[in-house]
């Protein structure tokens, strides 16, 4: 049976968080090309207490950031899910979905994915009114997704966590509100009837 904090695509499982993630993890966050879009790599430690607040989140709400992995295999790909915005961006006090994926796992659609399975928990079961996502205005692979899963475009701001003067502090905004989501989903199929 499926836990509550755990989810399953046509491809991927979003589960907790295992100490078998986090090498992975950490190389993952060490990779300059995966972390171009971010102020700079993170290191072991840094990556550790990441897993480690997304474990406790999960933990105490039941959602949160899931560690993915493809169905049927142990191989870890990144992570994706929800997280609470901080002060001083648009959204700030509402969740955000968000996700970074290892090198090995980009171009084939995991991202939008599992964001997709992340916003139906946001929405669906946890009734939030809307959901934010943000990145460095440079992301425009992460601002695609955000586009394919129907969020629009908020408006531009300066990060304030990243420091003056760098590359990735002009950031941008996305969101997606509940009854938007809500239009956008497949009707049920209607099943014809017997006879």
């Amino acid at each position: 049976m499926t836990r509550r904090d755990e989810l399953r695509t046509e491809r991927l499982l979003m589960r907790r968080w295992r100490r078998a993630d986090l090498p992975a993890l950490a190389s993952m966050n060490a990779d300059p090309e995966v972390m171009r879009h971010f102020p700079q790599p993170l290191d072991r430690r840094a990556s550790d207490a990441l897993a480690d607040r997304a474990t406790d989140h999960l933990e105490r709400f039941g959602f949160g950031l899931w560690a993915l992995e493809l169905l049927g295999t142990d191989l870890f790909v990144g992570f994706t899910g929800l997280s609470p915005l901080p002060e001083g961006v648009p959204g700030a006090g509402r969740y955000e979905v968000g996700w970074r994926l290892a090198r090995h796992a980009w171009h084939q659609g995991f991202a939008t994915e599992a964001a997709r399975a992340a916003l139906g928990v946001a929405f669906d079961r946890e009734r939030m009114p809307e959901v934010w996502s943000v990145t460095a205005l440079t992301n425009t692979r992460s601002q695609a997704v955000m586009r394919r899963l129907g969020m629009h475009r908020y408006g531009e701001f300066e990060h304030p966590s990243v420091p003056r003067g760098h590359p990735v502090r002009p950031h941008v905004a996305y969101r997606l509100d509940r009854q938007t989501w809500a239009g956008r989903r497949s009707p049920p199929l209607v099943q014809p009837p017997d006879g």
